[in-house]
């Protein structure tokens, strides 16, 4: 079996964040046919579409841009900010989506999150619903949201909950499956 490419992106943008903690849980849970690697936001302007038209995209959103048209999947992981997505998670999502030649378009997904009292419900659905825009298909189930996050790792921010590595292990073969699906259609179409 071929190398599975997993583009995933921590919606925060804090060094020690619990999502991007999460998703080096989601890689080492992984199976082994995938390669995952984080892309952080750092750096990325705000979308402005006077911007784009008059210089383009900056080198940070290329770089992003180029990441996720080589990846099979991509893989977010966001916390859950005033009941919705960060914004600079959003605002990376314009960037992506811009375009017809767009990464986003049809691209297989995953989603999941480590927040607060009721993880990242709401921002996953938000995070979903943006997503639609470009067609992202998405895996249904499992849903993870990390419910008071900040008990579930250690002091070097390993996840130390049994119940969500097991269901952050299940999301990743659900996603690994999904991507071989799309990949053996479009062998066989």
């Amino acid at each position: 079996m071929s190398t599975i490419r997993i583009a995933a992106i921590p919606g925060s943008l804090r060094r020690d964040s619990l999502n991007r903690a999460a998703l080096h849980a989601a890689a080492e849970l992984a199976p082994e046919s995938m390669e995952i690697t984080i892309h952080d936001l750092d750096g990325i302007p705000l979308y402005n579409a006077d911007d784009e038209a008059a210089r383009g995209f900056p080198p940070q959103v290329t770089a992003l841009r180029k990441a996720v048209a080589e990846a099979d999947a991509i893989l977010i992981a966001t916390p859950e900010y005033n009941a919705s997505v960060p914004g600079a998670l959003k605002n990376a999502i314009d960037w992506l989506s811009r375009g017809p030649d767009s990464p986003l378009d049809d691209k297989p997904g995953a989603v999941f999150g480590a927040g607060g009292r009721f993880g990242t419900i709401r921002a996953q659905l938000h995070l979903r619903e943006i997503l639609l825009h470009n067609r992202v298909e998405l895996v249904g189930s499992p849903q993870v949201a990390i419910d008071n996050a900040s008990t579930r790792f250690d002091t070097e921010l390993r996840l130390v909950e049994d119940r969500y590595r097991g269901q952050l292990a299940q999301l990743m073969k659900a996603l690994a499956r999904l991507v071989q699906r799309r990949l053996a259609a479009t062998r066989n179409g």
